[in-house]
C-alpha cells in the first residue's frame, strides 16, 4: 500500500492527501486553481520553496503568484539564469553583470564582450532567450559538497561564485543547471523555461535593461521609465565600491575576515561626509536665486539625518538654515481626507495644507517675518508657539517630507529658487555577479530595527504595515525623484554586517503561523549571507545611528 501525506492548502481551508515524495507542482496542476498561469512558488510551512519542492511530511500549503513580490523575484532569477546561458552560448568569454533595478526592469552591464554592446547583439541575446523559453527546458537544482561545488564553479571561472561560497563556509551548496550551464542563486527559480512568458530586453546607457512584466497586470510589460539620474547615483556608488575594493558579498566577508571592516566604515562614512558637503557646496554657490532646499526620499532612507548633516555643512559656510517640516502643514483632522479602509490618510498630498504653505514661503521669499505653525497630533489641529522666521541674505529654507519634490507642493515659487534633493537606501553590492540585493531589503531591515527600538512595534507589525508603506511610496515619492537637483544615496557598504547584529533577534520572534513569518524567514536568510561587524567605530553623526541609537543628532 502507497503511503501518503496529508496536506493543507490554506486558501480554501482544506486537506487533500498525496504520495509521498509529491512535488508542489504536481500539487498544483491537481488544485488546478483558475489562475494557475501566475504561480510561481510556494509557501511551504510559511517557508518560500520552488515548484519542484517534494513533500514528505504534513506540510501547509499556499501558492505565490507573479503579482506578489516574492513571486516576482523567483521569475526575475529565472530570467537571469536564461539571459546569462543565452550569452554564454553567444559569447562563451562575456561577463554579465546583473547590477540594480532601473526604469522599472533591470539594468545589465556585460564585460569582455570583446566589441561594443550594440542593438544588434542584444537583439541576438533576446532571440537566444526566446529559443531557450520555447524549448520549455527543466532548470535543475542540485546539492552537493562544497569541494565538489568549488570545482564546479572555478572550472568555469565564475570567481564571483567562489567568493560567495567560500565566505559561507557551508558543507553543502546549492546550485542551479539549464542545459548543461550551472550558476548559483539564492533563491528559488521556475522549474521549467516555458513558465516565462513575458520579457524583452532593451539598450539602455552603456548596457541593457531587462524589462519585466507589471506586478498589477502581468500581461503586459512594465512602462519604461526614463531614470538617468538614478542611473547616475548607482554608477557612483559601484566606483566607490572600487576605491574600496569591495563589489559583492564574498568580497566584503573577506575584508571583515582579514580586520579590514572598521576601514570600509571609515572610508564609506568619508564618502558620505565628502558627497554631502559637495551638495552644499552647489547649494552656496547659487545662493543668490537659491531660497528653498527640498529633501524627499521613501521610509528610512535617512532622510531626516541627511538634514540635519547638510544643515551643518551650510552652516559651516555661514549660511542659516530655517527648518520647516511639513509636517507641521496638514489640515485639521476633521478635514483629513481618508484611505479605502477609511483610516486617516495623512501620506496623500491632500492632507497638507497647501494654500497656507505657499502662502508663507512665498511671504519668506519677500522678506516678510511669519509665524511658523506647529501641528498638535492630540488634538489634529494646528498651533503657533511664538517661532518666527525670516529669510536674509545668508538663510535659506530647508525643508524634508515625502512630497518635498512633488510639484504640485509649491505650485506657486519660481523653479530657479528651489534646490531638490533625493535620498534614498540604493543597494550598493550584490551577492555576485547575477544575484542583486532588492533596494526596499535595506530600508525594511532599519525600519523594523528602529520601530522596535522607539515605537515599541514588532518585526511582525513592521512587516505587515510594509505593503502598504510601499504602496504610498509608488503612488507620492518614486514618480517624482527624477525631478532631483541631485540624488544621495544613503546606503552604506558594511550596513549588512552591522543590521544582522540587531535585526536577526526581532526577526526571530515572529510566530512560525503568522502571514508574515515567510517575509522574515527570507530576511534571516538573507542577513546569514553577511559577517557581523561591531558598531563601535560607527561616528554618532552617521546616517545609521537614526535607527540604532546612539546619534549625537535629536530627532
Amino acid at each position: 500500500m502507497q503511503k501518503t501525506v496529508n496536506i493543507y492548502y490554506k486558501p480554501n481551508s482544506e486537506y487533500r492527501r498525496y504520495p509521498i515524495g509529491t512535488t508542489v507542482l504536481e500539487i498544483l496542476n491537481d488544485i488546478n486553481p483558475a489562475d494557475k498561469d501566475l504561480i510561481v512558488s510556494a509557501k511551504v510551512n510559511g517557508k518560500s520553496e520552488d515548484l519542484n519542492f517534494a513533500v514528505y511530511k504534513p506540510k501547509d500549503i499556499e501558492f505565490v503568484r507573479l503579482t506578489s513580490s516574492s513571486g516576482m523575484r523567483v521569475y526575475v532569477r529565472t530570467l537571469c539564469i536564461v539571459l546569462s546561458k543565452a550569452l554564454y552560448d553567444l559569447f562563451p568569454k562575456a561577463q554579465l553583470f546583473v547590477e540594480h533595478p532601473l526604469s522599472k526592469g533591470y539594468y545589465c552591464s556585460i564585460k569582455r564582450l570583446g566589441r561594443e554592446l550594440t542593438p544588434e547583439i542584444i537583439a541576438a541575446i533576446k532571440q537566444r532567450m526566446d529559443e531557450l523559453i520555447a524549448s520549455n527546458l527543466p532548470v535543475i537544482r542540485h546539492e552537493e559538497q562544497y569541494t565538489r561545488v568549488v570545482e564546479l564553479f572555478h572550472k568555469r571561472k565564475m570567481y564571483d561564485k567562489l567568493a560567495l561560497l567560500e565566505s559561507l563556509q557551508r558543507p553543502y551548496n546549492e546550485y542551479f543547471e539549464l542545459d548543461g550551464y550551472i550558476d548559483y542563486y539564492n533563491g528559488a527559480l521556475l522549474p521549467y523555461t516555458g513558465m516565462l512568458r513575458l520579457f524583452d530586453l532593451e539598450p539602455i546607457y552603456d548596457g541593457l535593461l531587462l524589462r519585466l512584466p507589471s506586478g498589477k497586470n502581468p500581461t503586459v510589460l512594465e512602462e519604461m521609465v526614463p531614470q538617468f539620474k538614478m542611473y547616475e547615483i548607482f554608477k557612483e556608488h559601484i566606483e566607490w565600491n572600487n576605491i574600496m575594493g569591495v563589489s559583492n558579498v564574498g568580497e566584503f566577508n573577506r575584508a571583515c575576515k582579514a580586520r579590514k571592516s572598521f576601514d570600509l566604515i571609515k572610508i564609506a562614512e568619508a564618502l558620505h561626509e565628502k558627497k554631502i558637503a559637495g551638495i552644499a557646496d552647489r547649494i552656496i554657490n547659487d545662493l543668490d536665486t537659491l531660497r528653498f532646499v527640498m529633501v524627499s526620499g521613501p521610509s528610512s532612507s535617512g532622510k531626516t539625518t541627511f538634514s540635519k548633516r547638510l544643515s551643518i555643512q551650510l552652516m559651516a559656510a555661514g549660511v542659516k538654515p530655517i527648518i520647516v517640516s511639513l509636517d507641521n502643514y496638514f489640515v485639521d483632522r476633521d478635514k483629513t481626507p481618508r484611505d479605502k479602509n477609511g483610516e486617516y490618510d495623512y501620506e496623500c498630498i491632500e492632507a497638507l495644507d497647501i494654500d497656507f504653505f505657499n502662502k508663507q514661503l512665498t511671504q519668506l521669499l519677500a522678506g516678510e517675518e511669519v509665524s511658523l505653525p506647529s501641528f498638535n497630533f492630540e488634538t489634529g489641529k494646528r498651533m503657533f508657539r511664538g517661532k518666527k522666521a525670516r529669510l536674509g541674505p545668508r538663510s535659506i529654507v530647508l525643508m524634508e517630507g515625502i512630497h518635498a519634490l512633488n510639484p504640485s507642493l509649491t505650485p506657486t515659487l519660481p523653479e530657479e529658487t528651489k534646490f531638490k534633493i533625493y535620498v534614498s537606501a540604493l543597494t550598493s553590492i550584490a551577492f555576485d555577479n547575477h544575484n542583486w540585493i532588492p533596494t526596499t531589503d535595506n530600508r525594511l531591515l532599519r525600519r523594523i530595527i528602529r520601530d522596535n527600538r522607539y515605537r515599541g512595534y514588532s518585526a511582525q507589525e513592521t512587516i505587515a504595515r510594509w505593503a502598504s508603506v510601499r504602496a504610498g511610496e509608488d503612488k507620492w515619492i518614486f514618480p517624482f525623484q527624477e525631478n532631483a537637483d541631485v540624488m544621495f544615496n544613503s546606503a552604506l557598504i558594511f550596513e549588512l554586517g552591522i543590521l544582522k547584529k540587531y535585526a536577526d533577534p526581532i526577526l526571530a520572534e515572529v510566530p512560525r503561523n503568522s502571514d508574515e513569518f515567510s517575509e522574515a524567514h527570507r530576511l534571516l536568510k538573507f542577513l546569514n549571507y553577511f559577517a557581523s561587524i561591531p558598531d563601535r567605530e560607527i561616528p554618532p553623526t552617521s546616517l545609521l545611528r537614526e535607527f540604532l541609537g546612539g546619534s549625537s543628532f535629536k530627532y
